[in-house]
């Protein structure tokens, strides 16, 4: 079974929903952005907040939570849009191997860790080697262009 956890309520109807509220004002917390992919089922655009983050001169999506429905919708859809205020940005998506993970997810968690540590089940920046590898599973990243 694919690795997710569900969001707690304070982050699901606080946290998010001021970061999503901030980023669609145009104020970008610490790289957020809100995140629209088509739903796989229904095309209905689908709009959930995201860290964008930069690394070595390429962009990513890191999902911290998993496998969660943005994931899912984002393999189907190979695109989507990011959001910040009323500027969206498209761009197509292509999802990593777990080799290719273990450095993202250092950067990743030096940047976020504050916001994401929660759902690396105490893996954090400074993790050997061999533990990035083993949590690479069960956290998806798209390399986005």
């Amino acid at each position: 079974m694919a690795h997710y956890q569900r969001a707690g309520w304070f982050t699901k109807n606080v946290f998010n929903r001021t970061v999503a509220a901030l980023t669609r004002l145009g104020v970008s917390v610490a790289g957020s952005r809100v995140l629209e992919v088509p739903g796989r089922k229904s095309g209905e655009p689908r709009r959930t907040p995201v860290n964008l983050m930069t690394f070595e001169g390429q962009r990513y999506l890191v999902a911290p939570r998993g496998h969660t429905q943005w994931v899912r919708n984002l393999r189907v859809s190979k695109s989507g849009r990011l959001l910040v205020g009323r500027r969206g940005e498209e761009f197509s998506a292509v999802e990593l191997s777990d080799d290719e993970k273990p450095e993202l997810l250092r950067a990743y968690l030096k940047k976020w860790k504050w916001e994401v540590g929660q759902f690396f089940g105490g893996v954090g920046p400074d993790a050997p080697q061999e533990e990035l590898r083993r949590i690479a599973p069960d956290h998806p990243v798209f390399r986005i262009s």
